[in-house]
């Protein structure tokens, strides 16, 4: 009786020994075994794997040059020279935007920046809001779409203020570098224009998430 009491004892201790262990040896990512906290003090939520990449900030900062078309194309000047461009440089244009995004698709950002137009001898601030939808189209490659819409206050022209908007359509790659054509109105008439100051520019943008 002795005996079986001993070797029951024996049998329990052994499944109570197996079962530690098994319990014990919990596979742990290896950014998380390197970690000088106790197993209880990891937190299982930083691993790469649980990490979510669906949202968050990003910044875009975008260089235009706006175009005007050529009224002497194809003309010939006094010293022999052909003018062969359809359009020329007419300014420059720098913009800073910050915001938020869902999964790089879909964004919208607080943007403004600095235009300056040759032609209309114009110097703008526009404040607005930027809307940014960009769904791929290949595995480096985005569609760009961007459309913004706020105010622009020109400076040395007294309180001259318009509403201005914008749209532009470029292509995206995976370091977040795009090159588009945009089309912008400011909302307000300059000298005795009948029509309101706009632009049609070419550019580039870089995006970082």
């Amino acid at each position: 009786m002795k005996n079986k009491i001993l070797f029951l004892f024996f049998v329990l201790f052994q499944l109570s020994f197996s079962q530690t262990k098994k319990d014990t040896l919990i596979a742990v990512p290896k950014h998380l075994a390197a970690s000088n906290k106790s197993f209880s003090e990891k937190k299982f939520y930083e691993s790469p794997e649980s990490e979510s990449a669906d949202g968050g900030n990003y910044m875009q900062f975008d260089v235009t040059i706006p175009l005007r078309g050529n009224k002497t194309y194809d003309e010939i000047d006094a010293n022999g020279n052909r003018s062969d461009y359809w359009f020329l440089p007419d300014g420059i244009v720098a913009k800073f935007g910050y915001g938020i995004h869902y999964n790089k698709w879909f964004g919208i950002a607080a943007t403004s920046g600095i235009d300056w137009l040759g032609s209309d001898k114009l110097v703008a601030v526009p404040l607005y809001a930027n809307f940014r939808l960009s769904p791929k189209v290949g595995e480096e490659t985005r569609i760009t779409l961007q459309y913004g819409i706020g105010k622009s206050f020109a400076i040395g022209r007294g309180d001259l203020m318009g509403t201005y908007q914008k749209i532009s359509l470029g292509l995206e790659n995976t370091d977040g570098i795009s090159l588009f054509v945009e089309i912008n109105n400011h909302g307000y008439k300059l000298r005795n224009n009948i029509d309101e100051v706009y632009s049609i520019s070419i550019g580039i943008a870089l995006v970082s998430f």
